[in-house]
């Protein structure tokens, strides 16, 4: 690059007004926006080009401008180039009402950072860069890099190859602070962990629809909170015809926002192609065997041209013909401080047929005054008496008009596109579907810290585009199904109402959709004692979701999710290390880390049992003044896992000092505390629930402390089988929310029930056959500790053993009165889960019309 060009250069960006084209481009949650304008990516890539005679690989300015002005006729705003352009090239761009973004090339193909040289270049490159052309006002992102082969990958490792790809990215910003920094990955290589990417960018080619769409909803979810852009989709003219990619790209770019990506980049504008080789005598060679261009290389539009210019002047997002009437139920108690945001947001919805109904649930604030103000055609207002959450909700899907009801909750905030995503999924066969809930950014430390805070509205994905859960805040049914299973129960007053109905929609054998780009600005909790209100609230709708789904509970009490969760530190806490596929020999054209999640003991630490008995060894330590250090090993290994996670959140850069990451790592020890305080307060409160239809004649059988066992018999007349005694205690038990296991053919028991988790019982079933339809039905219930309590009991004999073995008395007390509170709980478990489980019994033989009779054997084994 001359001198001359330089100075020009300089001088056009001094002299360049920052509004001339809208001021900077920014990331606004999965889009990207100028001012307050949504800009999506439709752009096309340029060049390289053979050198001209300044030795830019790029055209002459005439060239150029004509380019650009071709460009600008086939509705692109953007170009992609693969090299740093020169100044006066971006100021053509800006001319020409283009953005560009710039790709930086280095020495990928090689090993980079075990030769040291390319990595050192690499950096320098950057640097230059984004000193020279990162503060043009036609600049639209840098791309620190572009397709690392996965071999190198694979040699160099990948966290040291994302570790120093952060560290491009960083010099980016310290030269170019206002920039967009991204890079151009693709599916050999997706599993790099490039969190610090302003946005997602990926190369793709994939000529099956299909499969294009599927890999979409995959990176979506890899992008998360950030914008996905395509920075190249395309296909050769060449090896199959102008007709076919024309057709390609058609479907390819309905596929890329349908999806919900905030743009893509066809490759290329122009068959013109040059190879740049550093090493060859021309300075490369002119690619001639492929024709990826929409225009040919003396620029002449080929089929492509026009089908690209349809898509890249529609609207965007496309709606369908004919898009359903959509009921938006907004739910608000004492809400004031919110309401307003959010019905103003309702009120720039982009979807051309919605109505909001706003319901009033007994608010005592100006919640309802606020509402009125927006009472009109659209919006109607509904105020009742305080019932809860589910049944507000309840009365919005009774009182709307539409096919379809979408709930948001008073305190967030829509995307203007919101609806007409969440319409597009449902219509590709869901009946329910949801997105994603973001934080919008905060300017006092602890809401951007309770933003980052495990125990959010998340969301819970089965694969790339079916969710097990969707958050309250943001999801929508087709009403006819929501009706179908009796809408939200009301038990569910303040939370737990969306888990439930999901849950029992799929049941019910429906599916439930993801859509990403349906995106909800939703408000944390602004204060740390609000945060912890909203961790009881949740624990006690648990507790409710315990008694109505007993099999979604694992041995803790806590939900036992079949997909993974998402949403920062939810998802990652407690799962395992992440596997990499790469294919043999580490050559898979998609190559994709997996991420399992962890068992329950990952999650002991964090809960309100570890960390009871962690308080109370460290109190006995102290008191007794032996073994200190050791009796606070297991609260040290509680707050060692709430800091690592601390460490590992994503914090907002005014608060990422000690100060957040200190009141994150509290947040995250307290917040499953106060969940699991709630969860347990309402397990016991709870008990049981009680089943209308079941009736429970008097018992004549007691449970036998002596052998843990109850026996009852049974005499029928009317030929009862075992399968349908099974049958029917197997669905009294059901509705009664018991855990069973059914025998697998490999057990000595017929039916395994649980409930808790100290407790367990084994049924066992036989019957006599007397002659013609005379049935003798004897049952046996075994009663066990369930493996929960057994480690308990191995716990403190382990913390007895070492306290007597290692002579501190103090250890071999608190393990002794443990191991005797526990054996205590256990017995006492066993003689109630005994009860309930002979009482179930009873009534089952009750129901079949089974009449009990008392034999030697039974009494002599329930005789206490």
């Amino acid at each position: 690059m001359t001198s001359a060009s330089v100075n020009l250069g300089v001088d056009a960006i001094r002299a360049a007004p920052a509004t001339e084209t809208g001021g900077r481009v920014e990331v606004d949650g999965k889009f990207f926006r100028v001012g307050a304008q949504r800009v999506y990516v439709r752009g096309v890539t340029y060049g390289p080009f053979r050198p001209s005679d300044d030795g830019e690989p790029f055209p002459s300015r005439e060239r150029v401008a004509a380019d650009f002005a071709l460009v600008r006729a086939l509705g692109a705003n953007t170009i992609r180039t693969f090299t740093p352009p020169p100044i006066w090239l971006l100021d053509e761009a800006l001319r020409a009402d283009l953005r560009v973004i710039i790709g930086i090339p280095w020495a990928q193909h090689v090993c980079f950072l075990e030769e040291g040289a390319p990595a050192r270049a690499a950096r320098a490159r950057v640097a230059g860069a984004a000193a020279l052309q990162g503060r043009h006002p036609a600049l639209f992102a840098l791309l620190i890099g572009n397709e690392t082969p996965p071999d190198i990958v694979r040699w160099e490792r990948p966290d040291r190859v994302g570790r120093f790809l952060a560290e491009l990215a960083d010099t980016g910003r310290q030269h170019a602070p206002d920039a967009l920094i991204s890079y151009a990955n693709f599916p050999p290589t997706e599993y790099l962990d490039l969190g610090f990417l302003d946005f997602l960018s990926f190369n793709v080619y994939l000529h099956r629809e299909s499969d294009l769409r599927r890999y979409l909803s995959r990176l979506q979810n890899l992008a998360e909170e950030r914008p996905l852009v395509l920075t190249e989709i395309g296909m050769d003219s060449a090896r199959s015809s102008e007709g076919a990619q024309a057709d390609a790209l058609g479907w390819q770019i309905d596929a890329v926002f349908d999806r919900g990506a905030a743009g893509a980049v066809v490759f290329s504008f122009t068959d013109d192609w040059f190879s740049l080789d550093g090493d060859h005598p021309d300075g490369g060679a002119p690619v001639e065997d492929w024709a990826f261009g929409v225009v040919d290389a003396e620029r002449k539009p080929k089929l492509a041209f026009d089908v690209v210019r349809r898509r890249f002047t529609a609207r965007l997002p496309t709606l369908g013909s004919n898009p359903p009437l959509v009921s938006v139920v907004v739910c608000a108690l004492n809400a004031e401080r919110t309401l307003g945001a959010c019905l103003a947001s309702l009120e720039r919805l982009a979807y051309p047929t919605f109505e909001v109904v706003v319901i009033d649930d007994g608010s005592t604030d100006r919640t309802g005054a606020i509402a009125e103000q927006y009472a009109g055609q659209t919006f109607r207002v509904i105020h009742q008496p305080n019932g809860g959450l589910s049944a507000a909700r309840n009365r919005g899907t009774e009182e709307a008009r539409g096919t379809v009801v979408a709930f948001t909750d008073a305190d967030c905030v829509a995307d203007p596109e919101w609806l007409t995503y969440l319409v597009g999924k449902l219509s590709e066969g869901f009946v329910a579907v949801g997105g994603p809930n973001l934080s919008p950014p905060e300017v006092r430390l602890v809401p951007s810290v309770v933003a980052a805070a495990p125990g959010g509205p998340t969301h819970v994905l089965l694969d790339d585009d079916v969710a097990e859960h969707v958050p309250g805040c943001n999801m929508a049914f087709e009403r006819a199904a929501l009706i179908a299973i009796g809408g939200f129960r009301e038990a569910y007053r303040v939370a737990g109402d969306d888990v439930d109905v999901c849950w029992r929609l799929q049941d019910a054998g429906n599916t439930i959709g993801f859509s990403p780009s349906a995106i909800v600005w939703h408000f944390r909790r602004h204060t740390v004692g609000a945060y912890l209100l909203q961790q009881r609230g949740y624990g006690r709708a648990e507790a409710r979701l315990f008694f109505d789904h007993p099999l979604r509970f694992n041995a803790l009490g806590q939900s036992r999710w079949l997909g993974r969760i998402y949403g920062g530190l939810v998802g990652s806490l407690f799962s395992n290390r992440p596997r990499i596929y790469h294919g043999t020999f580490g050559e898979g054209l998609f190559q994709t880390l997996y991420e399992q999640q962890g068992s329950a003991l990952r999650q002991l630490p964090l809960t309100l049992e570890w960390n009871a008995v962690a308080w109370l060894l460290l109190i006995t330590g102290l008191v007794s003044g032996d073994l200190i250090l050791l009796s606070a090993v297991p609260l040290l290994i509680s707050l060692a896992t709430a800091t690592r996670a601390a460490l590992r959140a994503s914090l907002a850069a005014p608060f990422d000092g000690w100060r957040g990451r200190t009141v994150l790592a509290a947040l995250v020890y307290l917040g499953p505390l106060a969940r699991s305080l709630e969860r347990m307060r309402g397990r016991v409160s709870g008990g049981v629930p009680r089943d209308p239809r079941l009736r429970v004649p008097p018992l004549r059988s007691r449970v036998s402390l002596h052998r843990g066992e109850v026996r009852l018999s049974y005499w029928s007349t009317t030929g009862t089988t075992k399968a349908a005694f099974l049958g029917a205690l197997s669905s009294v038990l059901a509705r009664r929310q018991y855990r069973l296991a059914v025998d697998s053919g490999w057990n000595e028991w017929d039916l395994e029930i649980s409930r808790s988790v100290w407790t367990q019982a084994r049924i066992q079933i036989a019957v006599e056959h007397h002659g013609g339809a005379r049935r003798l039905v004897r049952v046996r219930a075994s009663l066990h500790p369930a493996r929960v309590a057994l480690g308990a009991i191995v716990g403190c004999a382990v913390v007895w053993g070492l306290g007597f073995g290692l002579g501190v008395p103090g250890f071999a007390r608190i393990g002794a009165l443990f191991g005797v509170l526990v054996a205590c709980a256990v017995v006492t478990g066993n003689l109630r889960f005994g009860r309930l489980v002979a009482g179930v019994v009873h009534a089952v033989a009750g129901e079949l019309g089974l009449r009990q009779v008392s034999l030697q054997s039974d009494d002599e084994a329930t005789s206490s």
